[in-house]
């Protein structure tokens, strides 16, 4: 039983026993899950391959980048087309070969090698699924493809691995675009990977949250969540971000800290997991001193944040829930008064794009921020972010079985305060309270969710993150 399973089997609630028949029923619905997804993908493969003309598609895990003048690799990284198919994330070399009709096969990278671990033979709840032959060394992939390559695909980052194998077409684009598109489209093992992906993550930031209010540094917070979540730094989705005090100001802050600052006044924590390829992205913020003033904007946004999920619904465009979450940001600003105006009044000045300046969220699954955001049709036609809200990760209209993140930020960030402060609405802003906030760097809640036909089901509160 391979650790995904075990793990399966742990987050499920159930006893993991080596006396135990572990082919019961819980991996019976995991098997039906996971026949059910390569089912959905053989069909899209089928579909977009007839329609260009594709004999062969050919997916390559990946391989490993030497780092420079060194003799060691940088962290492997798997192809997420190929983990779309296969939960192998830590293998390269591996080739999936697909003709639309037949099992799709995999060639399973083993070498021989007494210098490094060498992987075990598959024999996992993925594999009923796949016809699987065993490579020994990378340059002998030509003896498992197809003779005939000129309509055949190569999808993968490493073209001159592909171009010295000859086969035709290298990314093609309308391939892409229709994977990138249906991806959106989440399959019922996709989102069972998701639950486990954020239960897991849910271990990590409870974790976080004690070490922050037993005063431990940043490296100390990041050490903790990791030991929680049982992953390395490379096996978690993204670089966390562990940010004390006014380092909640910095987006995508990720220093670390080895020495506790002298004064704890907050903490934000944006930290996902990994299981089967699939990530969780998941952020929340505290006082330290929880009955202040700051403490009770956090629970303010908190509430702002659930509301505007409340507003997600299959066929509203993300553009419009990122507006109306900027009417809501106005509406704290003017309770808490940093902005004396009337929230209407703050939003038509774009006051909140100082305080809200990143996109309320995005896809989420094989990828953190999952491809398909900005795709109006399968074709891969473009629909653009407005000119008023430039950095959106999404503008796409939702649907069921989509996966999304909803993030809403209030921020005090200098750069964006002094240019607010040379501004004609300078006069409208509560300086001195800002000044005052200014140490606490800023707050962000983001939720996972999955839009279903008639409901929100928020993966992240129901692992029992508030």
């Amino acid at each position: 039983m391979s650790k995904l399973s075990i793990n399966f089997l742990l987050l499920s609630g159930i006893r993991y026993d080596e006396k135990l028949n572990l082919s019961g029923v819980v991996m019976e619905q995991l098997n039906t899950l996971f026949a059910q997804h390569i089912s959905e993908l053989n069909a899209r493969a089928k579909t977009i391959m007839a329609r260009e003309n594709i004999k062969t598609l050919i997916i390559h895990s990946g391989q490993p980048r030497r780092q420079f003048l060194d003799d060691m690799d940088y962290p492997f990284k798997v192809n997420p087309h190929f983990k779309a198919w296969l939960p192998v994330i830590s293998n390269p070399h591996c080739w999936l070969i697909i003709d639309g009709v037949n099992k799709p096969t995999v060639v399973f990278y083993r070498p021989v090698d007494f210098w490094h671990k060498v992987p075990d033979e598959p024999n996992d709840f993925w594999t009923e699924q796949f016809e699987i032959v065993y490579l020994k060394k990378p340059d002998q992939i030509a003896d498992y493809l197809p003779h005939d390559l000129e309509r055949a695909a190569y999808i993968g980052e490493h073209i001159e691995v592909a171009e010295i194998l000859n086969i035709g077409l290298l990314n093609p684009e309308e391939l892409i675009s229709y994977c990138h598109y249906h991806r959106a489209y989440k399959t019922d093992y996709e989102m069972h990977c998701l639950r486990q992906a954020n239960k897991i993550a849910a271990l990590g930031h409870q974790a976080a949250k004690a070490a922050f209010f037993a005063q431990q540094s940043e490296y100390d917070i990041q050490v903790a969540y990791l030991k929680a979540t049982r992953q390395t730094e490379n096996e978690v989705p993204y670089g966390n971000i562990i940010a004390l005090n006014n380092h909640g100001a910095i987006l995508h802050y990720t220093v670390l800290e080895q020495e506790a600052p002298a004064q704890f006044n907050s903490f934000l924590i944006d930290a996902g997991a990994n299981f089967n390829g699939y990530a969780s992205d998941i952020t929340r913020s505290y006082s330290f001193d929880v009955n202040d003033e700051f403490s009770q904007l956090i629970s303010a946004l908190n509430q702002k944040e659930l509301a505007i999920i409340e507003q997600v619904k299959p066929g509203v465009s993300y553009v419009d829930l990122h507006v109306a979450m900027h009417r809501l940001i106005a509406e704290l600003l003017e309770q808490f008064d940093f902005v004396r105006l009337p929230a209407a009044d703050i939003v038509e000045k774009q006051i909140t794009s100082t305080f809200f300046p990143h996109g309320l969220g995005h896809f989420l699954g094989l990828q953190v921020h999952d491809v398909g955001g900005f795709m109006a049709d399968e074709r891969g036609t473009h629909l653009a972010a407005p000119v008023e809200h430039p950095f959106l990760r999404c503008t796409r209209v939702i649907a069921a079985r989509h996966v999304l993140t909803i993030e809403p930020g209030l921020y005090f960030i200098d750069s964006l305060l002094d240019e607010l402060k040379l501004s004609d609405n300078s006069d409208y802003i509560n300086w001195d309270k800002i000044e005052r906030f200014n140490k606490f760097g800023g707050i962000r809640i983001e939720d996972n969710i999955i839009v279903h036909q008639g409901h929100i089901e928020n993966m992240t509160r129901d692992a029992g993150i508030e």
